[in-house]
């Protein structure tokens, strides 16, 4: 099943629902969440948070945009309340903790690859201003448009490309100095 539609949420065992959406979308929802909080254990727990939210809210899903969208918008909702709330804590990217902002390594060969660029790039992406961290996350490793950005945060489209213009240009900035 490579997309859940509206259709899906018509089935009346809600559980097997929420399972299926936990297993199409669990590992991009907890990468999304650890853009946010930096911290492995944090995210696991935030994302455990988001999939009890999703299934108490499975019913105000109105196939007005797709599942995926739907379930980022809680999702990130959530973490800026995680941040509102814990904001003061500073947490430093680890070597371990930066796999999280990447694809999940399934062989020793794949591990071997990561390199100091990967983990030099995974640090200047954590250090970036949450707005503009999230751009880069949703727009690069979630492959969203620069619509579906703007409809996931709740902005508009020209300050999506602003934000995305600008953490470029900080992105280059540290990687450079």
């Amino acid at each position: 099943m490579d997309e859940l539609t509206i259709e899906a949420f018509e089935i009346e065992d809600k559980e097997l629902l929420i399972d299926e959406i936990m297993n199409k979308y669990g590992q991009e929802v907890l990468q999304l969440v650890y853009s946010y909080v930096n911290n492995k254990e944090v995210a696991e727990d935030v994302t455990q948070d988001i999939f009890v939210k999703c299934y108490k809210s499975l019913h105000t899903y109105k196939g007005k945009s797709n599942v995926k969208t739907w379930l980022w918008r809680i999702a990130i909702n959530q973490c800026k309340d995680y941040i509102k709330s814990w904001y003061n804590k500073k947490v430093v990217v680890t070597e371990d903790e930066s796999a999280y902002m990447g694809v999940q390594n399934d062989s020793v060969e794949q591990t071997v690859m990561q390199n100091a660029e990967d983990r030099e790039l995974a640090s200047a992406v954590m250090s970036l201003p949450i707005k503009y961290r999230e751009v880069i996350y949703l727009f690069y490793y979630e492959e969203l448009s620069i619509k579906e950005i703007a409809t996931v945060i709740e902005v508009k489209e020209n300050t999506i490309k602003t934000r995305l213009k600008k953490a470029k240009e900080l992105l280059k900035k540290g990687l450079e100095g």
